[in-house]
């Protein structure tokens, strides 16, 4: 009789989440989540779908966001028929995004094909899952909110706490219980997130366990803080406007996007900035804003006043247009600056934001705007390093824009803030942190800095290895 767990995913790299605890031979996983980076390398990984998914007793999902929940369509599609356990709010937002990807999906197989028929060669590459699929993988939700206890199986108790990274998103405690009556606490944090964000709460206190899966993505790195990050985007906007500039803004459709909207409007309703023409160029962005005002069960006070007390809605105001339309997407390459463009995809490896970083990378009276991690080998992390040079769309760009860093605007804790949410909990009992989600160079000066705080038990998970708890 036995407690384990291995990991799949997110084991010395920031994507691909994918846990996996052993109870006696019953498996649990915790997120299923997609690979980001190199195109082809992103394509193998999530490809060689390693997950024994027949064997998957339930799932729990942490929170929406692409590399935690992009691959669930293909546990039904290799055997899973159980339950995946989600805030309601994670349920809606982890719908949106499968379904995006799906159809990503479905128009690169059709331009990818119509290319090599041009060419007479022939082309085979396929979808990772269709709509059908994610329609079948939305059936399989099960919705908890937070702290409501809920026997999963006769093995597990599950029990859902606010995470404060994005709306829904959550920290898992597992109460496991083997064959022989040992039982075990295990805190899965997903992703942390930081006191003070504005929208959604600040990371709940965890109850007392006996071992944690922590993030490590800022291990080695301290954020500006929100004050900073509030005056550095008044600037950014007072520069565009000296230079009739466009700001490019890659960011995430969830969570990202409403939160810049956010800081605009503060920006703009303090008199700190005039009004700026905003374009948010994402169907997903779109909707993603249309979940985010059903679910205020997930708002901060500020938040849950404007919208319930006051009736206002603090993601839309005058300057703030959204863009659905691909010809109005296009549009925007003709109208002069100043202005801001939020587009997706965050990390700059597709959709839209592409295409207005072709029309704007190499003037140097624009601005890219990064705000959000950048995974290794993407466009964003080149973008990030100040290459001189990059590639779009096979052809080769001079960077002469503005490339500014605002890494306040982050959902995930740095180290710093992890530490001291540690240390606001109860940790007498806790045996040992296992540490995913972090970069090879990150993960051990966060085990450096946990160990000069008095944790000193830490693991740094490697990928498929398994650990006894």
């Amino acid at each position: 009789m036995s407690i384990s767990f291995y990991s799949l995913g997110a084991a010395e790299e920031v994507t691909g989440s994918k846990h996996v605890i052993d109870v006696d031979g019953h498996l649990y996983l915790i997120d299923c989540g997609a690979f980001q980076g190199r195109r082809a390398e992103a394509d193998r990984k999530n490809r060689n779908f390693e997950v024994p998914a027949d064997r998957i007793e339930a799932v729990i999902l942490t929170h929406a966001h692409y590399d935690h929940s992009g691959l669930l369509p293909l546990l039904g599609i290799n055997g899973f028929t159980g339950n995946i356990y989600a805030t309601p709010a994670t349920r809606d937002l982890a719908s949106l995004i499968m379904m995006d990807s799906a159809r990503i999906q479905a128009h690169d197989a059709a331009y990818l094909t119509k290319t090599a028929e041009r060419k007479g060669e022939k082309f085979d590459w396929k979808p990772l899952f269709t709509e059908i699929d994610v329609v079948n993988t939305s059936n399989q939700f099960v919705t908890v909110s937070y702290n409501r206890p809920t026997w999963i199986d006769p093995r597990v108790k599950l029990e859902f706490f606010d995470a404060g990274h994005i709306l829904g998103s959550a920290m898992a405690v597992l109460t496991v219980t083997d064959g022989s009556g040992n039982t075990k606490k295990i805190a899965c944090t997903g992703d942390l997130g930081r006191k003070g964000k504005p929208i959604i709460r600040d990371p709940q206190k965890l109850p007392p366990v006996d071992y944690m899966l922590l993030e490590s993505t800022y291990g080695n790195r301290r954020h500006e803080s929100a004050d900073d990050a509030l005056k550095m985007l008044a600037k950014v906007a007072t520069d565009a406007i000296k230079t009739n500039g466009k700001i490019v803004i890659p960011a995430f459709a969830i969570e990202r996007t409403q939160e810049l909207v956010y800081y605009f409007h503060i920006l703009v309703d303090k008199k700190i900035i005039p009004e700026i023409p905003i374009y948010v160029d994402s169907p997903m962005a779109v909707n993603a804003t249309s979940i985010f005002q059903i679910h205020p069960e997930c708002y901060d006070e500020e938040t849950h006043d404007a919208f319930i007390t006051h009736h206002k809605n603090p993601f839309g105001f005058n300057a703030l247009k959204f863009v659905t339309s691909v010809d109005e997407s296009k549009s925007l390459n003709d109208k002069p600056g100043p202005m801001i463009i939020i587009s997706a995809d965050g990390m700059c490896e597709a959709g839209r934001i592409q295409h207005h970083l072709v029309n704007t990378i190499s003037d140097p009276s624009n601005q890219i705007l990064l705000v959000g991690y950048m995974a290794e080998h993407t466009l964003g992390r080149r973008l990030q390093n100040r290459e001189l040079e990059v590639k779009i769309h096979n052809k080769w760009f001079t960077v002469r824009a503005t490339i500014t860093q605002i890494n306040a605007f982050s959902a995930h804790a740095d180290y710093g803030e992890a530490i001291e949410w540690l240390k606001e909990m109860d940790t007498s009992g806790l045996k040992k942190i296992f540490m995913v989600h972090g970069e090879p160079d990150v993960q051990p000066v966060f085990k450096e800095h946990l160990a000069e705080n008095g944790f000193g038990s830490v693991q740094i998970v490697k990928y498929g290895e398994t650990y006894s708890l």
